[in-house]
Order: structure tokens, then C-alpha cells, then sequence
């Protein structure tokens, strides 16, 4: 299963502890392709139909149901947690994320 950077994916995100997302939800790629193509671990973000307009939450559209990206709640994974590969996002979402990401995360 090839993964690449800015999938759409479905991930069993359980266990969690905490305010952790949990359950099986679709997640964002961000780590690089040549992190996904030689590391057993993934960097996602969590997906979520239900939020609040946060400035670390980029809104998306997937399967015509209007979601957002939680770059808050950026976490690794073990890549078997990957059950299915959706789509990839549009060039403006991902705009919108390296954008958030940057104001976030860049000092």
C-alpha cells in the first residue's frame, strides 16, 4: 500500500488516552513521501465532521460531506493502523494546510 502525502486515509485511531481523538476516522498524510515510502510510521492528522472554527483547523471537503483537518492533534502511527486510501485533498486545501502549519508550528 503506497501512502502518500496529502491522502486522504482511514485510520483506527484506538487506543487513546485522554482528550485524544479517537475511534476510526478519515486522516490527512503529512509526513512526505520519502518518509512514507521508507519508515513503518505515518505523521496524520485527524479529520472531524463536527468543529468549531479553530485557527489550527483547516475545513475540507471529502465524500461531499464538508470536514476539517485538526493540524492541532498532529500524531504518528504505526502505518498498519491504515485500513483504506481515500482521495487526495484539492491544491487549495492543501495550500490552506502547509499555510496553517507554518503560522502554527514556524516560529
Amino acid at each position: 500500500m503506497e501512502i502518500k502525502q496529502y491522502q486522504i486515509v482511514l485510520v483506527n485511531l484506538d487506543p487513546t488516552i485522554g482528550s485524544e481523538m479517537k475511534k476510526t476516522r478519515p486522516c490527512v498524510v503529512i509526513s512526505p513521501n520519502e518518509m512514507n515510502k521508507y519508515l513503518q510510521t505515518i505523521v496524520i492528522a485527524p479529520m472531524t465532521s463536527n468543529s468549531k472554527s479553530y485557527p489550527t483547523r483547516v475545513a475540507v471537503k471529502h465524500n461531499k460531506t464538508k470536514g476539517w483537518v485538526v493540524l492541532d492533534q498532529i500524531r504518528t502511527i504505526d502505518r498498519n493502523r491504515i485500513i483504506k486510501i481515500f482521495d487526495n485533498l484539492s491544491e487549495k486545501e492543501i495550500h490552506k494546510i502547509k499555510t496553517v502549519m507554518h503560522e502554527t508550528y514556524v516560529a
